[in-house]
């Protein structure tokens, strides 16, 4: 797969997996909606500070997160280490209207954070094959961008062709 369709895989899919190690040695997976992107490299996922993934992050943050379109028989694994974020400005840039179903006390509540992942490799497979991905390859996939919601971005292109 070219770069461009891992870009375009990552940013079509509105949901990641996302794998850690709790504070058991088990091996954990949880489903995340995962939509916000800095190149493949940066991905930022909100979540409450109090779940147990979390709590395991916090103690061990090695991870893996995984996309998929099982309609094309295509998928993307990133290894690499999550990372909790609390400011605000993190915590602003993936809030909408609504969360306060959530989180009662708004942007602030102290159990909302993000998580920021961090690709150190990857690897990826489609129908016709399958390859890796150096950490060399993610820093550059994420030159001069900034972080942007793939997925609203890329309903958008979509709807304009």
């Amino acid at each position: 797969m070219t770069h461009e369709e891992l870009l375009s895989l990552v940013d079509r899919a509105l949901f990641a997996e996302i794998g850690y190690t709790d504070e058991q040695g088990r091996q954990n997976i949880r489903k995340v909606y995962c939509v916000w992107h800095k190149g493949l490299k940066h991905h930022l996922i909100s979540t409450n500070t109090s779940s147990a993934h979390v709590q395991s992050l916090l103690q061990n943050g090695n991870a893996c997160l995984y996309f998929s379109d099982d309609a094309a028989f295509a998928g993307l694994c990133l290894y690499g280490r999550a990372e909790i974020r609390t400011e605000r400005a993190y915590k602003e840039m993936l809030w909408n209207p609504g969360d306060e179903k959530y989180y009662p006390q708004g942007i602030d509540d102290p159990d909302y954070c993000v998580i920021e992942f961090i690709a150190d490799a990857g690897r990826f497979y489609r129908f016709d094959g399958k390859g890796t991905l150096s950490a060399e390859a993610l820093t550059a996939s994420c030159a001069g961008r900034e972080y942007e919601n793939g997925y609203a971005a890329s309903m958008q292109s979509g709807a304009e062709s």
